[in-house]
């Protein structure tokens, strides 16, 4: 009877976990360049009692992923706006290191370097600035990322993929700053870069409501089992006390 009681909390804690994600993802419906985080929980066995074979199951904390499905893209027609095409990032050199983005609203700086929106500089393939012609003229962009200003090459805009499943923290502006370091991208004709466009956040509102509802009537019904089960096992140790 104990048990039960252990597999309600357990439940209760990976829907508190569900609940925190889904509360995250809907704060970030307009966040540009965010991608959802998803929770992945695992079926945990332990044994009742050493003298009985039987196993209780039990639900993991579950393990955050970040959701490849890409977001709806905008174009803004800014030269300086960029979106990602395919399963890449790219770089930003930030105070806590190499931050991966797919926020691609940049500006250039009095001194022609690209920056990210909150003022960090941008990075090409081998982990250096972008440095552009501030007296050049706009700057085109292929989808290799290559940068042209008045016909020639002045810079290269850095793709990167990183293996996020080893660890990742968000960061600011939609930013992931992985575990292990990222690797540029070379020759992968699935990933690119369109100049004019920003890349919205991925979140479905309506999928995550619908997942907000669900934990909702889980929480309840959850709670109402483990309401049960403690008025059951009052019941029986006092039907156990009155019987000695």
């Amino acid at each position: 009877m104990q048990s039960g009681i252990y597999v309600g909390l357990s439940a209760q804690m990976a829907l508190e976990r569900r609940l925190t994600t889904v509360a995250d993802n809907m704060a970030n419906m307009n966040t540009v360049g965010f991608r959802a985080t998803e929770v992945k929980f695992d079926q945990m066995l332990a044994k009742i009692d050493n003298n009985i074979s039987a196993s209780v199951s039990f639900v993991s904390q579950g393990n955050d992923y970040l959701s490849t499905r890409s977001g709806e893209l905008q174009q803004t027609g800014n030269p300086l706006d960029f979106a990602v095409k395919g399963d890449a990032w790219m770089a930003i050199d930030t105070p806590a290191g190499q931050v991966l983005t797919r926020d691609g609203r940049f500006t250039m700086a009095d001194t022609g370097e690209l920056q990210s929106i909150r003022g960090y500089p941008v990075l090409d393939a081998g982990g250096g600035a972008i440095q552009l012609d501030r007296n050049g003229g706009p700057p085109s962009v292929g989808t290799d990322g290559r940068i042209m200003q008045d016909g020639r090459i002045v810079a290269s805009l850095g793709l990167f993929q990183a293996d996020l499943s080893k660890g990742y923290l968000r960061y600011e502006n939609s930013g992931v700053l992985p575990s292990s370091p990222a690797q540029p991208v070379v020759d992968n004709s699935d990933v690119g870069v369109m100049q004019g466009f920003i890349e919205q956040s991925n979140v479905n509102g309506i999928g995550q409501m619908t997942e907000l509802i669900s934990i909702s009537r889980n929480f309840e019904s959850i709670s109402s089992l483990l309401s049960s089960t403690d008025s059951s096992f009052t019941e029986a140790i006092k039907t156990l006390g009155g019987s000695q």
